[in-house]
């Protein structure tokens, strides 16, 4: 049976309605919700729950029960703004206390009381208006909690307008003190649900698209490319060109393209450099299957190329058709229906929650000048005339640095997302990681990559914990983009070094198996460690390990 995350919903009104939907939802990641006692005020975030067992708690509050200050201005007292913005502040330290002892805590964005229309022309005035202090008092909380990498605020206001009228029921308001709608809880559980996903890396990382009637309007090799539908005075062109800039901000979040198209390639990829309209180039895509084999072996395929899971895959089609080929063939890939009318296309991929993250990295921004960058590395890969000599005019450099603040993000990040190149799977929140770093028994590097070709930015992470004379390898981390280039080898040296310098006897690694990490079982097989049991390697740091010869290892760290 699948694993459920533990979620505690805390709430100053009756959040069943809430607990139900997130538990009944059979949508991945499948939840074990706990409900605390409705409470109030800034006596809410102790809770009577011990959170910190907990994977995620919700915690749902309505302004006028935070501040006394907006309750009294909506009962039409004049109020002093600071007063309102001094309560904020005194709830932000609640919540910091409560997010050291929670994994992550979720807070719906505060809303207008749905009974209150805000005074209509005043609404947005200063030191009249409701409107305005509650804009001013939801910017002061996500200033003060902006350090905090375990707290997000989520934007409920896209759950109202999604349940437009049925957002507010008086009557369950006043039977059983529920504020909104179920509408707005079926929402509600949607964002929950993927925030929890992006929290531990579950984020889909490949947009796969069809070309005709998906990329553009019409069929190739009907029309040519100067009949496709893209731009110009034509709705339904505009509708695909701003379709293909939704995608080409996904990119900019560290989501990669590829193409599955049943056409012929040459003209496809001509197609795609000369219409003038086209917004995304050749360049723009990590990869392509253009020709007329089975789609879903297409995906399969160039997933593998890209050396990515299937469940990093969204597969976005016009064809009913060839989406039910993928959805049964290929499970593990997101396969959103898809609208019928291109004006719609834009919204669709707009709306996709899949790609939420809990923070943005330089690495993310670059991951597609990244994958561009592979495709010219592997081109000189098929030329040279033997491994060895590709390795050696790459011009690998691998730079070693301590956790801090400057990387802590992406390290927390890559140690979340990673599951090929990843010995345990152990899974931290940042904060997690920074504490559990800062113990004198344990050190933790980030690894920095790049050649020839590019930066590949921080890309590998190792941990290791101390006792007595032994030395365990804790996190032995690794993106795909430079796994097989020897940087593998230079995490080990390090450390074997490491713990030559301290004085150890042995350096442990134990592996712990999932479904998709068995890349690092393979390297560790070949690595030179020997096998003590099941799982678990071993090295005698007596012996040193051999420096990998077609790498440079800059260790600027302390011993």
């Amino acid at each position: 049976m699948p694993d459920h995350r533990a979620v505690l919903v805390l709430a100053d009104f009756n959040a069943a309605n809430l607990a139900s939907y997130l538990a009944n939802d059979a949508s991945a990641p499948l939840v074990r919700v706990q409900v605390a006692p409705m409470m109030r005020g800034v006596g809410l975030a102790a809770g009577h729950v011990d959170a910190a067992a907990l994977d995620t708690v919700v915690l749902w509050t309505q302004p006028q029960h935070i501040s006394h200050a907006f309750a009294r201005l909506l009962a039409g007292d004049e109020v002093d703004p600071a007063g309102a913005l001094d309560e904020v502040d005194a709830w932000a330290s609640a919540l910091e206390a409560l997010a050291a002892r929670a994994r992550t805590v979720l807070l719906p964005s505060w809303v207008m009381p749905h009974a209150h229309r805000g005074f209509g022309l005043l609404g947005m005035r200063d030191h009249l208006g409701p409107v305005n202090l509650l804009m001013r008092m939801t910017l002061r909380l996500a200033e003060r909690l902006a350090p905090h990498d375990n707290i997000f605020i989520l934007d409920s206001q896209p759950w109202m307008q999604e349940a437009g009228g049925d957002a507010y029921n008086a009557r369950l308001w006043h039977l059983a003190k529920v504020p909104f709608g179920n509408a707005v809880f079926k929402a509600a559980a949607r964002a929950v649900k993927a925030a929890i996903s992006a929290v531990a890396g579950e984020s889909r990382r490949l947009v796969i698209v069809d070309l005709d009637n998906t990329l553009w309007g019409g069929v190739l090799g009907d029309e040519g490319w100067q009949g496709l539908r893209l731009g110009g005075h034509d709705a339904q062109g505009e509708a695909h060109v701003e379709f293909q800039r939704e995608l080409q901000s996904l990119t900019k979040r560290g989501v990669i393209l590829g193409i599955v198209s049943k056409n012929d390639e040459g003209p496809a990829l001509a197609a795609i450099d000369r219409h003038p309209e086209m917004v995304l180039r050749a360049a723009d895509f990590a990869g392509w299957r253009i020709n007329w084999e089975d789609k879903a072996h297409n995906v399969t395929a160039l997933t593998a190329e890209l050396n990515l899971g299937l469940r990093s895959v969204v597969f976005i089609d016009d064809n009913p058709i060839e989406r039910d080929r993928v959805r049964q063939a290929l499970p593990e890939v997101l396969v959103p229906d898809w609208p019928a009318n291109p004006l719609l296309y834009p919204n669709a991929l707009a709306r996709l929650d899949c790609f939420d993250l809990p923070a943005i990295t330089l690495e993310d921004r670059g991951r597609q000048r990244a994958y561009r960058a592979r495709a010219a590395r592997q081109r000189t890969r098929d030329t040279a005339p033997s491994l060895d000599r590709w390795l050696s005019g790459l011009g690998i450099t691998v730079r070693v640095e301590e956790l801090s603040d400057a990387n802590l993000l992406r390290v927390a990040q890559l140690l979340n997302k990673t599951n090929q190149m990843n010995l345990t799977t152990r899974r931290l929140a940042a904060a997690e990681l920074r504490s559990w770093a800062s113990l004198p028994q344990h050190k933790l590097w980030a690894f920095r990559v790049s050649d020839k070709f590019e930066d590949a930015g921080l890309t590998g992470l190792l941990s290791l914990a101390l006792a007595g004379q032994d030395a365990r390898i804790v996190d032995f981390v690794l993106s795909c983009r430079v796994i097989g280039r020897e940087v593998e080898d230079a995490m080990l040296w390090h450390a074997v070094d490491y713990a030559r310098g301290r004085g150890m006897a042995r350096l442990l690694a134990e592996y712990v198996p999932t479904d998709r990490n068995s890349p690092c079982l393979r390297f560790f097989e070949r690595s030179g460690f020997e096998r003590l049991d099941h799982g678990l390697f071993g090295w005698n740091v007596g012996v040193p390990f051999g420096a990998p010869r077609h790498v440079t290892v800059q260790t600027l760290v302390e011993r």
